[in-house]
């Protein structure tokens, strides 16, 4: 079965999240050499923004490897279905849930969302990748 949508959703989702970080690295750029700048390099805010940054490119990656996945194992609909949403929430939520948290602290309990969603997402993908 060809999920030729799914892999084009996730294959635009990963590129995109490519440009967000290099957008969001090169506008933090913009202030690493102010050693105190949001704290200093260690603090919590600095921390979280670094994240957010970083996130873009793994989540990215992840993305372009379903789609990958997808286009070339066979999966059931309902799999692809589940596992593509909550890749795609865990990659929207996950940068906001950094940089809101970098923002405003009592914010990370948020991060629950982007965790079980990407967490969902991948342990779908590999019980069906292990079943082909």
């Amino acid at each position: 079965m060809h999920f030729n949508h799914v892999v084009s959703v996730h294959l635009f989702a990963a590129w995109a999240g490519f440009v967000c970080g290099v957008l969001s690295g090169a506008a933090i750029g913009l202030f690493f050499h102010k050693e105190d700048w949001l704290g200093g390099y260690s603090s919590y805010p600095r921390r979280l923004l670094r994240l957010g940054h970083i996130s873009f490119f793994g989540l990215g990656l992840l993305n372009a490897l379903f789609a990958a996945t997808v286009a070339f194992v066979p999966f059931n609909e309902l799999t692809v279905g589940v596992a593509s949403l909550g890749l795609l929430i865990g990659t929207i939520t996950m940068p906001l849930c950094c940089f809101a948290s970098a923002w405003r602290k009592p914010l990370r309990v948020l991060f629950p969302i982007p965790v079980v969603s990407v967490l969902i997402g991948t342990v779908l993908v590999t019980i069906a990748f292990f079943r082909s």
